[in-house]
């Protein structure tokens, strides 16, 4: 008994020890926490941004015309890999709109010739293992991600995808299913229909770069259309394929010859003329009636540039001015004027076809004619008076701050270098660009503003309840004129 006694005053000896050395170690933190947080925001220090770097990569071209990229990251026993194939949904016909997109999802969903869609499936998840394909506006792409022991193995089941899919009709008659679906609900949200008829007032309804799927054109569409745009697009000399992982690159390299060199290239092939682009309408001020809605989405504009402008990167410190965390559209419209929930204005631009300017936000139906004042007194101001020294020096941080973050793994540098040569940039078009935003001036801002901000020419569409709007949206006219869109969903046949 006596032992017991000793053995529990040790115990509880050992537990208020413990107990004691915990309080005085938080409460050691705590001080030394509360007198970090207690430091002013501005006398805060932090270490130097890295530099942008590029990995050693290999880069090559098959016999067959596939251009390879291949770059070592031995971190994670994990190899992914990209393929893209030089097409879009801007190349369908348009009385067939939303064939592309159908390709994209049957191509992985339908299976191959060799494996079903339910035996394709199982095959991927007993590794832990993806195959994904999608077809956008400009690129078509293919990944996968695998881990290392079974690179291979999924390797030649993504060659199966790129080279045999079977685009079972099962998984075509749902994927249009889902699509009507999506038909039928695309007014449900008035950011998807402010964006969507932005889109087709900027380039046109019919434009490739606005048209939308109805159910006439995905009616028109069958197996056999998907087989004709895949035969025409999916060919070894329309292809580039990047790799990152766990590999040896001379090893990578053999296994790659080894499961693509005997796929056939189409020596006809040639890269249809891309669709011409001009602005659809100017000037004017439209609405979407939404009496259901008690705030307004907003959305102004015109048609911009592309990324190769050799103003781009002047353009970009433009845009943070505007654009950025306490920059004046935040300061002024929504935080000093009290106008908005949200606002924004970013010139966005594209590739290889004019982007958009686009600025906007939501706002309270009564305040919709102010919030839509404030945005162009903003463009007024930057285009008719000089930014400050302050402005254009955090302006600068912000974009080169937040440039960096895009190549902060290796798969988003070979990405992105994929991307400049899939659309013809140079090889060091990122060092160009933070170049040139280092050498962006005061004068270069005031400069590109006068230039590319058109006033007169931007479109303004409101998604909104128009009797709650008040003044009404005439007032911002000369005479007075408000176009109303119809967007109802034509019926299905």
């Amino acid at each position: 008994m006596q032992v017991r006694r000793v053995i529990k005053k040790m115990v509880r000896g050992l537990w208020l020890a413990l107990m004691v050395l915990s309080l005085t170690l938080t409460v050691q933190w705590h001080e030394s926490a509360v007198a970090a947080q207690a430091k002013p925001y501005n006398e805060l220090t932090f270490p130097p941004l890295p530099e942008v770097t590029i990995p050693e990569y290999t880069q090559f071209t098959m016999d067959n015309g596939i251009q390879v990229f291949l770059m070592a990251d031995r971190d994670l026993p994990l190899v992914t890999g990209r393929a893209m194939f030089n097409t879009g949904d801007r190349l369908e016909p348009k009385e067939k709109v939303g064939l592309a997109g159908l390709v994209g999802v049957v191509m992985r969903s339908g299976g191959t010739q060799t494996y079903t869609p339910d035996e394709l499936n199982r095959s991927l998840e007993d590794r832990a293992a993806s195959i994904e394909t999608s077809i956008g506006t400009s690129a078509a792409t293919a990944q996968f991600s695998a881990l290392t022991p079974d690179t291979d193995e999924v390797l030649r089941l993504f060659a199966q995808v790129l080279r045999q899919p079977a685009f079972d009709e099962q998984q075509l008659q749902l994927a249009k299913t889902q699509l009507e679906g999506s038909i039928a609900r695309r007014n449900d949200s008035p950011d998807d229909i402010a964006s969507r008829e932005f889109q087709k007032l900027i380039y046109g309804a019919e434009s490739p770069y606005a048209r939308t799927v109805e159910y006439e054109t995905l009616e028109a569409i069958d197996r056999q259309d998907l087989i004709d745009f895949y035969q025409q697009y999916f060919v070894p000399n329309n292809m580039m394929l990047g790799l990152v992982g766990d590999f040896d690159p001379a090893q990578m390299r053999q296994k790659l010859e080894a499961t693509f060199r005997d796929w056939q290239p189409n020596p006809n092939f040639k890269h249809p003329p891309l669709p011409q682009v001009s602005q659809s309408q100017a000037g004017e001020i439209f609405l979407v009636n939404q009496p259901q809605l008690t705030q307004s989405n907003v959305l102004m504009g015109h048609l911009g540039g592309q990324l190769d402008s050799p103003d781009f990167f002047a353009l970009s410190v433009m845009n943070e001015v505007l654009n950025g965390l306490g920059g004046r559209l935040f300061n002024e419209v929504r935080s000093r004027q009290g106008l908005a929930y949200s606002v924004y204005g970013v010139w966005s631009a594209r590739y290889d076809y004019p982007g958009i300017f686009i600025a906007g936000g939501s706002t309270r139906s009564e305040a919709t004619v102010p919030f839509i004042q404030a945005l162009r007194q903003e463009f007024d101001r930057i285009i008719q008076k000089p930014i400050t020294a302050q402005e254009l020096a955090a302006a600068k941080d912000g974009v080169l701050n937040s440039f960096v973050f895009n190549f902060q793994q290796p798969s988003q540098t070979l990405s992105r270098l994929m991307r400049y040569t899939y659309y013809g940039y140079p090889e060091d078009f990122i060092f160009q660009y933070q170049r040139g935003v280092e050498a962006t001036t005061i004068e270069d801002v005031q400069r590109v503003a006068q230039e590319y901000l058109q006033p007169e020419e931007m479109v303004t569409l409101v998604v909104g309840n128009q009797d709650q709007i008040d003044p009404p949206l005439s007032a911002l006219s000369e005479d007075g004129g408000v176009t109303a869109i119809d967007v109802t969903i034509p019926k299905q046949s």
